[in-house]
């Protein structure tokens, strides 16, 4: 599975369980850290965190895939999700606005 098909998955995988304003932002040319940031926000911590189990579990059990990093568990209100190639970030509308990658990497691409 190629980065893009991975950042792809992981977007129907938010949009399935509702995710807001998923963005996915190709960073390949700007960064070496990973060639896909795949962006959304949840209405609540308690969604951010299924938001989260739901892109983990999915991805363990349909390709064998298993995230390298997790942060943000502690409290929910901005999880990252490391897979090497490409990094979800689920926010809280808050702090997605106050960090507002999407301005940051200057691109917007919308889902």
């Amino acid at each position: 599975m190629t980065s893009k098909e991975l950042a792809e998955k992981i977007v129907e995988i938010l949009d399935s369980k509702k995710g807001i304003d998923i963005q996915l932002i190709d960073v390949s040319e700007k960064t070496i850290m990973a060639d896909y940031f795949v962006i959304c926000s949840g209405n609540s911590t308690t969604q951010i965190k299924a938001l989260a189990d739901e892109v983990e579990v999915v991805l363990k059990n349909e390709i064998d895939l298993y995230a390298d990093h997790v942060e943000g568990r502690n409290s929910n209100r901005w999880i990252l999700i490391d897979y090497k190639d490409v990094v979800v970030h689920i926010f809280h509308p808050e702090d997605r606005a106050n960090y507002d990658l999407e301005k940051l990497w200057e691109t917007k691409s919308a889902i």
